[in-house]
């Protein structure tokens, strides 16, 4: 068995904004941007509304009230909430410009972004890359795709892994989107409205139909034409949700949504690297790709349903339904070759199309009491999910009919000479691609999963609560090879627990400590993979020790810390004895501090910093190497100062410090400092307008990869121009 990093985590110190963020809206007032006295205070009064009627998501004092699913699932006051975890309300997603989930991930400490091909969604959580440790409502969503934000109340980012609330994977954290629902008894339509620079432009409504004292109907919708500093890049994004809320009693409600997503871009993998293992600076503004064939495409159908019940005063319930249908392609050319040495100015190409069609069928639901056993108060949460899954996946590789293969080489000029598919080579001669020639891959998989779990949070004393608990998961695989004409089952059956203690010295101060775990099956995270040993090993298991500190030191001010340790075990079959396995066990260390709220009546502040630390082990032990994007130091700060009622202004900063773009660690993303602004004005009580710019300095920086030679050039000096309305 090998380790590494085994300094003993002495723990002392965390908790960012678990829920954290729920602080927000007790603690931070409305900012003083452009929806200041009218979006963001309406959206505050209508929230108000919800809870007195509903008595659904909302903070009143510390404690926040999730009746509503998402990432937490019991009534808990923040500073009993022994994990990670930071919330970006609506309203500043709306403040601070933000476009897309990598946005918020460039200011929120313990994460970093990673390429994703350019057509999905990509987060490294504490140091561990996922590509479908997505939630939807705290329900499941792992399809590759870019996630929109047009619908959304909320974004909570939950750090270490936690099987309990969302079951396999999750390994260095998840992200849960919160969706907006129908408010009952008031009436709204706001507009949001956004042109940039490179020449995109899109349109958001949001609008509410609530004058029914026991019903209300919902619409969010959106248009986006995307565009980008990049040749050829465009894009076209429209997705709509209709939401129903019933009253169907004091005590029941029902929630109803349909969303529909139909997204296009065109897919841009970047740059290579040269002789010295960094992005070649002379290349940021080439495209290797093609304008044609470099695409990705999204239909989506999203059906949910969430049920609600109050059975007395101290027995709640919820069940959820989901059902999603989706029908992803993407197919690209990128660079997997380039040698700045002895060919400067050629480059391989390689590529593929993808295809992916998923159907997941989601049901669980939750029973949560309040108890006191003696002098000793409990909340219990019970529950249970089924999860339904079936997945075909397509993969043809690149063909060209001048090698024979999957990989050409063209020299390097702006535009390449490829389009369509036909191009030139770089020996002059008529190259053409078949995209049709070479399967690389036929799976059809289906996946039932069953899960069951028990939290209890017991509140021994004022000042020691204890929070334990475990899940069952039993996940069952069944993989059709079709060109093999071969089958592959599995079934796992993992255990999970999670503990926690929470100390409360004063009133203003708690320090806990926790440990949680989580899993993933050898299918990996998009199930296509059983085949030769994976079919005989055990999923990866991942636990999470972390301690931390929680501080509301000031009016309006918080600081929360933590120090952790996540550690992976893989099962490998032993190299001189297939009969035997090898368990190789790696670790991350590191450290995250967030400072966030109000300085004073004008001046909000949000900073972070986290620290990463770890090393790559084989069977031989550690090997010296670092994990690939894993960048030692982040920090980030955003600021927000009203100048006058009216009128405000925002400055922010981002540092990601230098990491391996490669596990040989051979190719390297420099490390870059961007600065961004924001100034807000509002016109009227319900017209406000908001100027976002990112990048003011106008630096050249490359703030993540994919492999090698795919490093992506950040977008240079931009602005956005935003109108906001409500009718």
């Amino acid at each position: 068995m090998h380790r590494f990093f085994q300094c003993p985590l002495a723990i002392a110190g965390q908790a960012l904004l678990l829920l954290s963020f729920p602080l927000l809206a007790q603690v931070q007032p409305a900012p003083p941007d452009a929806e200041t006295e009218s979006s963001g205070q309406d959206t505050q009064q209508d929230t108000q509304r919800e809870t007195a009627e509903l008595g659904t998501l909302t903070v009143t004092g510390n404690v926040l009230y999730s009746d509503q699913i998402n990432a937490l699932r019991t009534p808990t006051p923040i500073r009993d909430v022994p994990q990670s975890l930071s919330l970006i309300t609506a309203d500043q997603i709306n403040q601070r410009g933000f476009d897309s989930l990598g946005d918020i991930i460039d200011y929120t400490p313990g994460v970093n972004t990673s390429q994703g091909e350019a057509h999905r969604d990509a987060i490294v959580f504490r140091g561990v890359r996922s590509t479908a440790d997505f939630f939807i409502d705290g329900v499941r969503d792992d399809v590759q795709y870019y996630r929109p934000l047009y619908n959304l109340e909320q974004v909570e980012i939950l750090r270490g892994p936690n099987a309990l609330l969302f079951g396999r994977g999750g390994t260095g954290g998840i992200l849960n989107r919160v969706t907006k629902k129908g408010i009952v008894g008031t009436a709204f339509t706001d507009i949001r409205t956004r042109i940039d620079s490179f020449g995109g432009y899109s349109v958001w409504l949001d609008s509410n139909i609530g004058g029914n004292s026991a019903a209300a109907f919902r619409v969010n919708a959106m248009v986006e034409e995307l565009d980008n500093h990049r040749d050829f890049f465009d894009g076209t994004r429209i997705g709509i949700n209709p939401t129903g809320r019933l009253l169907l009693s004091d005590r029941t409600t029902l929630d109803l949504s349909y969303e529909y997503i139909d997204h296009e871009r065109f897919i841009d993998r970047g740059i290579p690297t040269g002789a010295d293992g960094r992005p070649v600076e002379a290349f940021e503004n080439i495209v290797f790709g093609d304008p044609a064939e470099n695409l990705s495409t999204l239909e989506a159908h999203l059906f949910r349903a969430a049920l609600q019940h109050e059975f007395n005063a101290n027995l709640k319930g919820n069940f959820s339904a989901f059902y999603g249908d989706y029908d992803k392609f993407y197919g690209n050319f990128y660079v997997s070759g380039y040698d700045e040495a002895n060919t400067p100015d050629v480059v391989t190409l390689d590529g593929y199309v993808d295809t992916t069609e998923r159907q997941n069928l989601i049901l669980s639901g939750n029973l949560i009491g309040q108890f006191f056993t003696g002098s000793i108060e409990h909340t219990l949460i019970t529950g249970a999910e089924i999860i339904d899954t079936a997945s075909d996946q397509f993969r043809f590789n690149a063909f060209w009919d001048t090698t024979q293969d999957d990989n050409e080489i063209f020299s390097i000029a702006r535009p390449l000479a490829l389009r369509n598919g036909i191009g030139t080579n770089a020996f002059g001669i008529t190259t053409i691609n078949d995209f049709t020639s070479d399967l690389n891959d036929d799976t059809r998989v289906d996946i039932d999963v069953f899960s069951a779990y028990i939290q209890d949070e017991i509140q021994l004393n004022e000042w020691l609560d204890l929070i334990i608990g475990a899940r069952f998961d039993r996940f069952e695989i069944d993989v059709f090879n079709v060109p093999a004409n071969e089958r592959r089952r599995r079934n796992d059956q993992e255990i999970s627990p999670r503990a926690g203690l929470i100390y409360k010295p004063f009133e203003e101060i708690s320090l806990y400590a926790s440990y949680s775990e989580s899993f993933l099956p050898r299918s990996g995270e998009q199930f296509a993979n059983i085949n030769g040993v994976n079919n005989q090993l055990d999923p990866n298991t991942f636990s999470n020790l972390e301690a931390g500190i929680k501080w509301d030191f000031a009016r309006g001010l918080s600081l929360t810390a933590a120090i952790f340790e996540i550690e992976q075990s893989s099962p490998q079959v032993a190299d001189n004895d297939p009969e035997t396995l090898d368990v190789i066990d790696s670790q991350i260390n590191g450290f995250e501090a967030q400072l966030i709220g109000q300085v004073n009546d004008r001046w909000f502040v949000s900073a972070g910093y986290s620290y990463l630390d770890g090393e790559q082990v084989d069977r031989s032990g550690d090997t010296g190497l670092r994990p690939r994007e894993l960048p030692e130091h982040t920090f980030s700060v955003w600021n927000n100062v009203e100048i006058t009622e009216r009128f405000g202004v925002g400055f922010g900063l981002t540092y990601q410090d230098d990491s391996f773009i490669n596990n040989s660690n051979t190719a390297v993303l420099p490390s870059y400092t961007r600065i961004d602004a924001a100034a807000y004005y509002q016109v009227t009580d319900r017209f406000s307008l908001q100027l976002n710019i990112e990048n003011l300095t106008d630096e050249l920086y490359f703030p993540n990869a994919h492999a090698t030679h795919q490093a992506t050039v950040g977008a240079p000096l931009n602005a956005q121009l935003t109108a906001n309305f409500r009718l």
